[in-house]
């Protein structure tokens, strides 16, 4: 268990700003906040209280005690906080600032995180956990939020196993505590974080709005679907052309409302909360802005850990679908695309929650399987008109068939020649008439009725949840 040192003296402002109380207060609705355990200096505040008029239960790391540290005290008041949440079916927030574990516990800190841990996994998928960092967490404070199921860090946060002393004496490596875990440690590379903010307030908002997605979940209004809109004209007019499907998922979703979880990390895909007609559900799509919207190893491992999330939270999924296959190369295969493909496989088979699926351009290959199919238990595919669903994009597969034609051809005639084997090939095997014979599609929808179908199946559909924990996977 690791201990980072703490400032030997702080000011009066510290201990103001660092107060647990108050930091809780900043987190929860005011007036809410009710004392749920003794101040007996364990180094652990736990409180309920209300968030956006849902009951939560909260905790905070006491930092103005010995910089936070966990000792076996403070970690048994976690696992209350934790199993009271599970008995009342209410969402736990925690808040860390916590430089690791109480040396004067000796082994019994040790002992207690080891209980924390237990309790949160056996809490996982039954309540949201949801994890704010606003200081240093270390050790045992790592591990905890990294069990929960989104960690958001505020711009002082800073989230590592050892710190820089220990990092420098062991390899030599010199770094200081922002590099090694503050947020662009964290959200760009690592993707431990969820949710990266500017100040402490602003890690609250944000916590805030996650637990209303999860605590208020609402249901489907199809009184409030709106006048119907073309989202299509957000992409581009060649299929070639890449774009960001963040203002596509705008459009599909109530205005305003869609939270993108770990924006910065497997950025070819877009995962996040959001509201349709009123209902809240999560959103996993491809975005061609970035590696033209490949799967790979990391966005399928993204996607699969925010599907299970949902599926387990009985969060219903849309799938917004523009997928040319998997990323090729030498990296991906030696980076474990295999292994870490079939996390999303697997994540899409098992979940239950409801889950539609939207296909905007094109679905090819492996990657059509994966991204919600029929096949993997998809409970409604819809398509636009100009969508492809096939093995490969036409061109490509022309290629490989026609090799030998188009070898043989004169140079002349080669150009009206693979025109045509294209059109061919994009009817026969990759056109929607096919797709919706064979059940791959069920439907295929107008774009400007988009959202008012999206919304009725989602209306239609039996609310489900999984019976799984949330493993970070």
């Amino acid at each position: 268990m690791t201990l980072i040192s703490a400032r030997s003296a702080l000011t009066s402002d510290d201990i103001d700003f660092r107060d647990p109380r108050r930091r809780l207060a900043g987190l929860l609705d005011p007036g809410s906040l009710a004392s749920a355990g003794p101040a007996d200096g364990c180094g652990v505040t736990r409180v309920t209280g209300r968030v956006d008029g849902a009951e939560v239960v909260a905790f905070c790391t006491d930092a103005t005690s010995m910089g936070g540290a966990l000792g076996a005290a403070g970690a048994d008041r976690i696992v209350e906080a934790i199993r009271f949440a599970v008995d009342h079916d209410r969402p736990v927030v925690g808040v860390w600032h916590c430089g690791g574990a109480r040396l004067a516990d000796g082994v019994e800190s040790m002992d207690g995180a080891g209980r924390m841990f237990r309790a949160m996994t056996a809490a996982s998928g039954r309540v949201p956990q949801i994890s704010v960092v606003v200081g240093p967490a270390a050790g045992a404070a790592a591990y905890g939020p990294a069990l929960t199921d989104f960690i958001v860090m505020s711009d002082a946060a800073r989230v590592f196993v050892t710190g820089p002393d220990v990092v420098r004496a062991v390899t030599g490596e010199t770094i200081d505590m922002a590099g090694l875990g503050g947020p662009e440690a964290h959200g760009p590379r690592s993707g431990v974080a969820h949710l990266t903010t500017g100040s402490e307030a602003d890690a609250y908002r944000t916590a805030r709005a996650l637990t209303g997605y999860l605590a208020r979940p609402g249901a489907v209004d199809l009184g409030a679907v709106g006048d119907a809109r073309d989202p299509a004209a957000l992409l581009p007019g060649s299929s070639r052309r890449a774009y960001n499907v963040l203002p596509l998922l705008d459009a599909l979703l109530d205005p305003g409302t869609f939270l993108q979880i770990q924006p910065r990390w497997g950025r070819n895909m877009a995962v996040g909360l959001g509201r349709l007609a009123g209902r809240s559900i999560g959103v996993v799509a491809n975005n061609p802005l970035y590696k033209g919207g490949c799967l790979d190893s990391l966005s399928a491992e993204k996607a699969a850990r925010f599907v299970r999330t949902c599926d387990c939270l009985g969060v219903p999924l849309l799938v917004v679908v523009d997928v040319p296959g998997y990323l090729p190369g030498v990296g991906q295969e030696w980076g474990g695309v295999v292994r870490r493909g079939a996390k999303l496989l697997y994540a899409f088979s098992e979940a239950v929650v409801p889950r539609i699926t939207l296909i905007t351009r094109k679905s090819y290959g492996g990657a059509y399987l994966a991204m919600n199919s029929r096949p993997l238990g998809g409970d409604a595919v819809f398509a636009w008109p100009d969508a492809e669903v096939a093995v490969m994009g036409a061109e490509a597969a022309v290629d490989v068939l026609h090799r030998r034609a188009l070898a043989a051809a004169d140079a002349e005639e080669l150009p009206a020649l693979r025109s045509r084997l294209v059109e061919e090939q994009r009817r026969n095997a990759g056109g929607l008439d096919r797709a919706l014979s064979l059940g791959a599609v069920d439907e295929v929808v107008a774009p400007a009725d988009t959202r008012r179908r999206l919304a009725q199946a989602l209306h239609d559909l039996p609310a489900r949840r999984g019976t799984h924990g949330n493993i970070p996977l």
